[in-house]
């Protein structure tokens, strides 16, 4: 019976080199290698297919029918097994074409995400950029796992262990009312912030209490969520006419009160700092253009604004 044996990446060159030499002498030379070796060589290639591979003729020696189908085999094999071997080739993106993929809320529209779209576009032009809103109806770990997003930008106060993480920055947390407001005008006792009537968005995780509540949640304390809305960036407008409260970073809180007629009022607790930070999937640790857009996202949140007290 013929022994069928693996082939590895030396015998597949051997084959390569032999049928396209079509002498034992001359690819002995090419490979570096001694003419008994590759006799042997030859030898065991001629087991494993089951074919000559290489036959004598008057003008020396020719390849077989089967050989001839071999080599381009052999071309195709050796090719793909460079892929493999060869270094990692480098991210150059003022030439990459590459789609970029982000989950994160739209609370960083104020200046987060406005700083990576300004850096993508003078630093990888002709690469596009796709933010997916983070929500419960949004699978994000599962998108991170199957490469529909490349990193996701969160804040939840117990990140999954699993996944790579870095900090980017901290912000306080403050509140938001109308000027209007007599609770504007002086600060609150815990029993007010907590009864005053609140607008809040959803949380990341379906079934999981947002950032606040679940802050307030480690004090065995519950605030009057009367207000759900999908969206941050509408909050701000509803509060300028209603008796609305809302708690967010400090940063969003003085950007929108900059711009509407609302005031930031410090909430009367112990709230710990937000932290916000990237995660993404080990599977992208290594790729060089998933780097390069981390080390973006790193700088903007560098270039976070401090508040202003």
């Amino acid at each position: 019976m013929v022994n069928r044996e693996p082939l590895d990446s030396h015998l597949l060159r051997v084959l390569y080199v032999l049928l396209t030499e079509r002498s034992v002498t001359r690819a002995a030379i090419r490979l570096n290698q001694s003419q008994p070796a590759i006799s042997v060589a030859l030898k065991r290639l001629r087991d494993i297919t089951g074919d000559p591979i290489l036959v004598r003729s008057k003008a020396g020696m020719v390849p077989t029918e089967r050989g001839l189908m071999l080599l381009e085999h052999a071309k195709a094999a050796l090719n793909e097994i460079s892929h493999i071997v060869e270094p990692a080739k480098t991210f150059d993106p003022m030439r990459a074409t590459r789609e970029f993929r982000i989950g994160a809320r739209d609370y960083l529209t104020t200046f987060f995400i406005p700083r990576i779209v300004a850096d993508l576009r003078t630093h990888a032009p002709h690469c596009k950029l796709t933010v997916a809103a983070l929500g419960p109806h949004l699978n994000y770990e599962q998108a991170l796992e199957e490469g529909t997003l490349d990193l996701v930008i969160g804040n939840w106060p117990s990140p999954p262990e699993h996944y790579r993480l870095q900090p980017l920055y901290e912000d306080e947390i403050a509140s938001l009312i109308s000027r209007e407001s007599r609770f504007a005008k002086r600060p609150w006792t815990v029993e007010e912030y907590l009864r005053l009537p609140h607008v809040a968005p959803p949380s990341y995780i379906a079934g999981q209490r947002n950032v606040v509540d679940a802050l307030l949640a480690t004090q065995r304390l519950q605030r009057n969520v009367i207000v759900t809305l999908p969206y941050f960036g509408m909050i701000p407008y509803i509060l300028c006419d209603t008796d609305l409260v809302f708690t967010s970073s400090r940063s969003f809180c003085e950007h929108y009160a900059r711009l509407l007629p609302l005031a930031v009022v410090k909430p009367p607790l112990a709230l710990p700092t937000m932290r916000f930070y990237q995660i993404w999937h080990e599977r992208t640790q290594h790729a060089p253009e998933c780097a390069w857009l981390r080390k973006q996202v790193l700088a903007a949140g560098r270039s976070a604004p401090k508040p202003s007290s």
